[in-house]
């Protein structure tokens, strides 16, 4: 937790965060990596940003790119957690786009 807001490894539960039982040996999730997404809805790197972060681990398996995958994250509880929480300062996923692309 960042700020009292989870991310998106401690709602899944997935052990796969930065700190995370799972994270060694290549299990981390990749939104626990992404630093241009740090403080993105007021979460620790892209941990409340995890829809726009290609390869996350939803399900136990890889997602693809943000195009490929964000018609199952629109569906998610994590998703419309956050989508609720962040109402009035939400950063809007061109927004979050915007800034991975500016860093790559």
């Amino acid at each position: 937790m960042q700020n009292g807001k989870m991310n998106c490894w401690d709602y899944q539960g997935c052990g796969r965060g930065p700190d995370g039982p799972r994270s060694a040996n290549g299990g981390r999730c990749p939104a626990s990596d992404e630093e241009y997404l740090d403080g993105a809805n007021g979460g620790a790197k892209g941990g409340r940003a995890c829809w726009v972060v290609e390869g996350t681990l939803c399900d136990g398996r890889s997602s693809g790119p943000y195009e490929e995958k964000i018609h199952v994250c629109r569906k998610c509880s994590f998703y419309a957690r956050v989508q609720i929480e962040e109402t009035l300062t939400l950063e809007s996923e061109e927004e979050l786009l915007d800034r991975l692309r500016a860093q790559r």
